[in-house]
């Protein structure tokens, strides 16, 4: 999905649907991170595509006014 693509879509989601989307996504990386530093993964690079959609949610948040 192209960013501006995905961007249209978060920006069509609540505020709690979003604050639901970042708290995921923040779960999702700490897994990610957790399975490499005990070596179970090698697939370094699922960080930063995960980093980079949870500051775009939490970009569109700030554009609403949220605090998250």
């Amino acid at each position: 999905m192209k960013v501006a693509e995905q961007l249209t879509e978060l920006r069509g989601l609540t505020a709690e649907d979003l604050r639901a989307k970042s708290k995921d996504l923040d779960d999702q990386i700490f897994r990610v991170r957790l399975q490499l530093s005990m070596g179970q993964t090698e697939s370094a690079g699922k960080v930063q595509p995960l980093r980079r959609e949870r500051a775009r949610v939490k970009t569109v948040l700030r554009e609403k006014g949220v605090k998250d």
